[in-house]
């Protein structure tokens, strides 16, 4: 894996040769790679991971007509084929009217936000090793739990770099962490599981492995016997680690892709009141040791924070800048990018703001209903909005977390589930996505 330094000038040495074999214009990605995982089983050693790589993908403009091609060889030789080859299909390719690159007075230009996004550590996997068996021990340790799927430790460290025809060229590093338990609770056919994650990007802000593991044990010894669910209407409440999920349906209809395809369920929406007044949606790829940070976006551009939501009200849309053109639009910042093909569009590190209650006062009116902390199934329409999944948790009486739920499904339609939204006031930041728990009036519940 090349350094930051080094990436940089890899990728403008391609973007030039580009050049020189006919582009109009071009743009080029580096990302180095390099990870090691650890995973331990019933106090034992498991597996090792340890996986380097590093690519480069090129885009060759021709007027209207662009190709993408990318290479995990980045010899001189291979490079060089690389260029020929894509100027080869760029010359067969379509015309398109969205192809381009992002315009030029939009790229960042001086310092870029520092994100903190490396913190420039390496641990051993003995390091690793003993910060897994002790995540799995404290789970274990907890009276009732009868059986482990393991726990694992992993870190990795990340250097991306991008260069376009217009002068742009910078690269940044990045640092990640994550540590995860799973155990089984029970025997028999009264046996359950859970589990617990957390991920960042600084070593130092992981939860502490017995944290984890207990967190895991207690949520997996929580889920026995559970017990049926007359079907019918009542208020679901979804617990912070899958409420994320409500938002990122959001995220994926205000993409500008989906919304040029006209695909999104919130097609016509923009400006228009979507959410409950007062709810606020936050997106900020400038969070320092955020999981999703960056000083620009994946075609240069530079980013900034932005409520996606404002009041209730829907702002616009995700736009990078293919689907800005098909739609008139200028980009907003939020291309994504890979290797292979042109970027897409997409958030960074999301917020649905707190509210002003309680996670108690949030529950505390509810006769009969739900708190549901896993769900299962894609079963989500992006056209329409109509929304079934299945889900397990909790059932709620009078106002209190009671028994625990399994093999039911919860429907409804997200834009009558967005308006019906209350969130409560218990935010943190431990995911890309983050969300306060919160609760929907109206559900549609089928019991088992």
């Amino acid at each position: 894996m090349l350094d930051v330094k080094d990436a940089e000038a890899r990728a403008a040495s391609l973007v030039e040769a580009a050049r020189k074999a006919g582009a109009d214009a071009a743009d080029v990605l580096y990302i180095g790679d390099a990870a090691t995982e650890v995973q331990v089983r019933l106090g034992e050693l498991e597996d090792v991971q340890r996986s380097e790589g590093e690519e480069i993908g090129l885009r060759f403009f021709l007027g209207k007509r662009s190709a993408s091609v990318s290479s995990s060889d980045l010899s001189e030789e291979a490079l060089s084929a690389l260029v020929e080859r894509a100027a080869a299909m760029a010359r067969e390719a379509p015309e398109d009217d969205s192809a381009g690159l992002a315009p030029e007075d939009r790229l960042l230009r001086g310092a870029g936000v520092d994100v903190d996004g490396d913190d420039g550590r390496d641990p051993s996997p003995a390091d690793l090793k003993e910060r897994a068996l002790a995540a799995e021990a404290a789970a274990r340790s907890i009276e009732g739990i009868t059986n482990s799927e393991g726990a694992a430790l992993s870190a990795g460290r990340s250097v991306i770099a991008l260069a376009t025809s217009h002068g742009f060229c910078r690269g940044y590093r990045t640092s990640g962490y994550g540590a995860s338990a799973s155990v089984i609770a029970g025997i028999g056919s009264t046996m359950q599981r859970d589990y617990a994650t957390h991920n960042v990007r600084h070593l130092e802000d992981l939860d502490a492995p017995e944290a984890i593991g207990r967190r895991a044990g207690e949520r997996a010894l929580a889920r026995l016997n559970p017990v049926r669910v007359p079907s019918g209407a009542m208020p679901v409440v979804f617990d912070p680690r899958v409420g994320g999920s409500l938002i990122g349906h959001m995220l994926g209809a205000i993409s500008g892709p989906s919304v040029a395809r006209k695909t999104s369920f919130l097609l016509g929406r923009e400006g228009e009141q979507v959410f409950a007044k007062g709810i606020v949606i936050r997106d900020d790829p400038h969070r320092p040791r955020g999981l999703r940070s960056k000083p620009f976006d994946g075609e240069g551009m530079a980013t900034s924070p932005s409520n996606l939501v404002e009041d209730g009200r829907l702002t616009g849309w995700l736009l990078d800048s293919a689907s800005a053109r098909q739609l008139g639009r200028e980009p907003t910042g939020h291309s994504t990018r890979g290797i292979g093909g042109p970027p897409g569009a997409g958030a960074t590190n999301v917020d649905l703001l707190p509210g002003t209650v309680s996670k108690g006062d949030l529950i505390r009116d509810i006769k009969r209903g739900l708190y549901v902390t896993e769900l299962i199934g894609h079963g989500v329409n992006p056209v329409t909005g109509d929304y079934s999944r299945g889900a397990s948790g909790f059932l709620i009486e009078d106002g209190e977390i009671t028994a625990s739920v399994a093999e039911i499904t919860i429907a409804g339609n997200l834009i009558e589930m967005f308006m019906a939204l209350t969130p409560a006031g218990d935010l943190e930041h431990r995911r890309a996505v983050n969300v306060p728990t919160v609760r929907i009036e109206g559900m549609t519940v089928a019991g088992a």
